[in-house]
């Protein structure tokens, strides 16, 4: 698969403060790539010199394998994109705003109307939009980038304002995108149990600086899963394993280990016994999105 969007060395700052350091992102056509990160980790403003919306400080941004400041026209014309909150006119309809951007995307009125009906809007196009809910309002941004069919759709935080049945359907949505209309899809999300279920690839972001890239099966087998040991005395069997160098936390009646591969699993079993420790229970806890990403994270950021 050819590279859709590749960032080399990109870096932001503002003043003092660093908000995107050196942040190598790679997108492969056809992926739906979920960009993750705790508020203030810099995933806007990436997205945002993805764009041109926000010139760098260091390093280059290349979407369709062009550099943006020399082919800007081009990419944008086979780009769509929701940031931060959809731009409407309150005082206009809801097709009277799909019909600005139609003007601007020169696109047929057919793309309106189904941009339309895929989000769910067709009976509501006639209201002016300031009275629109939130997750309306959202759902009429998502149709502006929809409208042109892009080859390349950013979204950031496009479930925002949604409801759990709008949630669903957007995901739906977002997921059926790369088949039925040969597009590649960024999403940019904190409900981490979206992405799990929306994405192809990852990337996690904190601080500014990249911490993975990949598939979302590479990073789960990055991770080795939770030992759960559970024996007749948890305390005795803490003490008993500090000796041999094993440092588990305790977990409810269980005793946890991290970064377990199997052979240390047999050997701390081994030493129980031996030491004449009846051993209950050993589970195997393997990690979701979330638990990996607060574990790469420190646990210190707020989704």
């Amino acid at each position: 698969m050819s590279e859709i969007i590749a960032t080399y060395n990109l870096s932001k700052r503002y003043g003092d403060a660093c908000r995107v350091k050196n942040v190598n992102l790679s997108v492969r056509e056809g992926e739906i790539y979920g960009f993750l990160g705790p508020n203030g980790a810099g995933k806007t403003t990436t997205l945002k010199m993805i764009l041109g919306l926000t010139r760098p400080t260091a390093g280059r941004v290349t979407v369709f394998g062009k550099g943006l400041e020399q082919n800007r026209r081009f990419i944008l014309s086979q780009t769509g994109s929701l940031i931060e909150s959809p731009s409407y006119y309150g005082h206009l309809t809801g097709l009277e705003n799909m019909r600005v951007v139609q003007r601007l995307r020169d696109v047929p009125d057919r793309n309106v109307e189904e941009a339309l009906r895929i989000v769910r809007l067709e009976k509501q196009k006639d209201r002016k939009v300031a009275q629109y809910s939130l997750g309306m309002k959202q759902r009429l941004g998502i149709a502006m980038a929809l409208m042109s069919f892009p080859k390349l759709l950013i979204l950031d935080e496009p479930t925002n304002g949604l409801d759990p049945a709008g949630i669903g359907e957007i995901r739906e949505l977002i997921k059926a995108l790369p088949q039925r209309y040969d597009m590649t899809v960024v999403i940019s999300s904190h409900l981490l149990s979206e992405i799990e279920q929306t994405a192809t690839s990852i990337g996690i972001i904190h601080e500014g600086m990249m911490l993975f890239q990949g598939s979302l099966e590479a990073l789960k087998n990055e991770k080795l899963p939770t030992i759960l040991v559970k024996t007749q005395n948890n305390a005795l069997a803490q003490e008993l394993l500090a000796r041999k160098g094993y440092l588990p936390a305790r977990d409810g009646d269980f005793l946890a280990f991290e970064n377990l591969g199997d052979d240390q699993v047999a050997m701390l079993n081994r030493i129980l016994v031996e030491c004449g420790m009846d051993v209950l229970r050993i589970e195997e806890r393997k990690k979701n999105l979330e638990r990996i990403f607060l574990d790469m994270t420190g646990k210190g950021g707020s989704l």
